[in-house]
């Protein structure tokens, strides 16, 4: 047969791998500064200006400039930019750039279109961009993994779509009969993408003009979609096509085949059918149905087996090439980065457990867990592929092996100060949360006893994070070294015959396998299939059947102004720090709720768009907040957390005393509740949206004159300065978030809880 002669295009290859170096970097440096905020909460007042004389500051003693910045370094906005720069920009662009190097070699052909891999590689950093942008404006949805508003959902689902088609006419014009089990994992990660990025991003939007859109699931049904989304974002942008870069470059460096083929397609199989299933383990003891918690649990400890069989095979695959392990750094990465998969993927399911969820939930435990993963499976598998394709690329050897062992080893010391403290820290909280004294009250009453006791671990693993930044500044300085030293290759030539038509029927004696890989339509319809099980079985039920979340009848919808100050949390990023899920635990009972004795209700959530659940208690949970503490005390807290709470970590919003509260668009907002989703408001309450809002108004401000009268008199004196500038209080943000606040968990109370199903 006629040998075809094509050219691979490194091109594409090298551009999604500078993305991968500069946005890595960007992601690191935000997790830092988050970190660090931990513990030194007053670092955006040292940057910008503070009226605290204990604490030192680069601007005059003047807080006007920490009002202009209007919370862009709020914690909230910096620690959902990091998660998202981290996944979304990191993780996905070093699949990307391992992806469009491995699929060309594996099926012996050029990309399908060199236009479509540059529309995927502009549009994902434009979308990448705007992340940025919005995030640090207060623009979010405050779904965790998901919280890029509606027209950023819009242009990921545009770029996941244009790779999917390069992707899969890379395949249709492929020069070899069987796909490698690595295009296998691109094609379930492309699948499952698309699937969960869709149903969990479903939201309407207040208008074709705003920014601001409401999730069309509420509630117990939100959070369960969004955590079937989240833990599945884990699996499928962080696990699956990570995976597939393992099964191409791991053997490639180590010169050595894959282990086990057959291991390869249980591990396939096995893995994707069982992830889906898992979502409901980040809900235990909260509002969900319990037997959805049960079956994530089951599936949750499954999923052992099957990312084990990934492990060893990856592991094993280096079966008489142990000694290079010690000569090559790329080796040494990999190694450790399934290992952290490994003990990553067996700590999951553990914490999925009832036993260990009860300690373990809403604690650092958690955030130590998802880190070793980020940090040890995604981070350093990240790295080995960079030191793996620039000697190649640039054709020549890298720089510096010293430079990139130093990497290893910061990288890896990195870790244990990282993850290592978070667990101590997550056992501290978990442990102290619930002890009582023998008189049955309890020994840790104020939630700062915790806090101030973790502090320590928060500094050790800033310590931890700045070991494994040093490292990746060690790679950025190894790879310009090495680009400099070598001439880049945009074209590769290769040559390969063609592959010749025998049909999609399976012929006698080929093993089932053997023809699903040489028929990629069907493999991909099964993979389909195989992935969305476990999503049909668990949601479709939750959200068809309205008897699946009893309504209560005491549960009103939100005021005008009370939805207004929702919008003000979700902008500032409250829920990163915030829980709103007390759980039957007595310790929770008594610890958030006092007197009413009441755990959260199903019920008490069917207005909430999005939930507003979260999954760190870095501060109290709140969904008992309402009338445990004065107006006034929430002001004071909001201008400045230390003035209430000594010893507080909570940043600084003295913004939301100064603003003037938007209300352009709060009857647009209570009309969109009402006629997309059903919510009672009626035709007179909503005529009176504004005139409703301002007699709350008044009523919250005459209460703070009333308890402070410090409060009242500076906002005298401001008036007399200001003049006809001067903006009421009433008119201000933080009523409306003082509003929001004494709102939660009063609507049901112990002498007055009635349930109904909903027919």
């Amino acid at each position: 047969m006629e040998t075809q002669k094509f050219n691979y295009d490194n091109n594409i290859v090298r551009a999604f791998l500078y993305a991968t170096i500069a946005f890595g970097l960007v992601g690191f440096l935000l997790g830092l500064t988050a970190a660090l905020m931990l513990f030194y909460p007053e670092l955006p007042e040292f940057l910008f200006g503070t009226d605290d004389t204990t604490i030192k500051s680069l601007a005059s003693g003047n807080i006007q400039g920490l009002i202009n910045t209007q919370g862009a370094m709020g914690f909230g906005r910096i620690r959902m930019l990091h998660t998202s720069a981290v996944i979304f920009a990191f993780v996905c662009n070093s699949f990307f750039c391992g992806a469009y190097y491995s699929m060309q070699r594996l099926l012996k052909t050029r990309m399908y279109s060199d236009t479509l891999s540059w529309i995927h590689f502009w549009s994902w950093q434009i979308m990448i961009i705007s992340v940025v942008i919005t995030f640090l404006m207060g623009i979010n949805t405050s779904k965790e993994y998901a919280e890029h508003e509606w027209p950023i959902d819009i242009l990921i689902a545009f770029s996941w779509i244009i790779f999917g088609i390069n992707m899969f006419g890379t395949i249709a014009k492929r020069r070899v009969r069987h796909l490698y089990v690595a295009i296998w994992f691109y094609l379930a990660t492309w699948i499952a993408v698309a699937m969960l990025h869709i149903f969990n991003n479903l939201e309407v939007p207040l208008s074709f003009t705003s920014w601001k859109s409401y999730s069309v699931y509420a509630g117990v049904k939100d959070a369960l979609v969004q955590w079937w989304y989240g833990h599945n974002a884990v699996a499928f942008v962080l696990t699956t096509p990570v995976l597939g870069l393992m099964y191409y470059f791991m053997p490639k460096a180590a010169q050595r085949p894959v282990f086990s083929y057959k291991l390869s397609i249980i591990h396939f199989w096995s893995l994707i059918f069982v992830y889906l299933w898992a979502g409901p383990h980040h809900l235990q003891y909260t509002a969900l149905p319990a037997w959805a918690q049960a079956v994530g649990t089951g599936f949750s400890i499954m999923l052992i087996a099957p990312s084990w069989g990934g492990m060893l095979n990856g592991l094993l695959t280096l079966r008489g090439a142990w000694d290079k392990v010690r000569e090559n750094p790329i080796l040494k990465f990999f190694v450790v980065a399934v290992t952290c998969y490994g003990m990553a993927t067996f700590e999951g399911p553990l914490l999925a457990t009832k036993s260990l969820n009860k300690i373990g939930h809403y604690t650092d435990w958690v955030i130590g867990h998802v880190h070793l993963g980020a940090l040890g499976w995604n981070g350093f598998m990240a790295f080995g592929v960079v030191y793996y394709l620039v000697p190649i690329m640039w054709r020549t050897t890298l720089w510096s092996k010293k430079l990139a062992n130093w990497h290893f080893w910061l990288g890896t010391l990195g870790i244990i100060f990282y993850a290592v403290p978070m667990y101590i820290s997550g056992f501290t909280q978990g442990l102290m949360w619930k002890q009582f004294n023998p008189d049955g009250t309890l020994l840790w009453k104020n939630w700062l006893d915790t806090v101030t006791a973790i502090i320590p671990y928060f500094k050790m693993r800033f310590l931890g994070g700045v070991l494994y930044l040093s490292g990746a500044i060690l790679m950025v300085i190894n790879v310009i070294k090495t680009i400099k030293a070598g001439s880049f290759q945009k074209e590769v030539p290769a040559e390969a015959p063609a592959l010749a038509n025998i049909g999609s029927t399976r012929k006698e004696g080929e093993g089932v396998h053997l023809w699903l890989e040489r028929t990629p339509t069907l493999l991909s319809i099964l993979a389909f299939i195989t992935i969305a099980i476990g999503g049909l079985v668990e949601i479709v039920p939750t959200l068809s059947l309205k008897q699946s979340v009893p309504t209560i009848t005491a549960v009103k919808p939100y005021t005008p102004l009370e939805l207004e100050g929702r919008d003000l949390y979700i902008r500032e990023g409250c829920n990163s720090c915030h829980s709103q899920m007390i759980r039957p635990f007595r310790d929770e009972v008594v610890r958030f709720e006092g007197k009413n004795g009441q755990y959260s209700k199903a019920g008490e959530f069917v207005y909430d768009r999005p939930f507003l659940w979260g999954s760190k208690r870095t501060g109290p949970d709140l969904h008992r907040e309402g009338g445990r503490n004065p107006d006034s005390w929430h002001f004071k807290h909001m201008y400045n957390p230390r003035i209430t709470s000594a010893g507080s970590i909570m940043p600084r919003f003295p913004w939301l005393i100064t603003n003037k509260l938007d209300k352009t668009q709060m009857v647009d907002k209570m009309k969109l509740m009402k006629n997309a989703f059903d919510v009672p408001y009626t035709k007179a309450q909503i005529d009176s949206a504004n005139q409703w809002a301002d007699n709350q108004s008044k009523a919250i401000v005459q209460r703070i004159y009333s308890e402070a009268t410090d409060v009242k008199d500076q906002m005298i004196k401001e008036k007399a300065a200001k003049g006809s500038a001067y903006v009421p209080l009433e008119q201000r943000e933080i009523v409306a978030m003082i509003a929001y606040l004494q709102r939660l968990g009063t609507d049901i109370k112990t002498t007055q809880i009635q349930t109904a199903s909903v027919e």
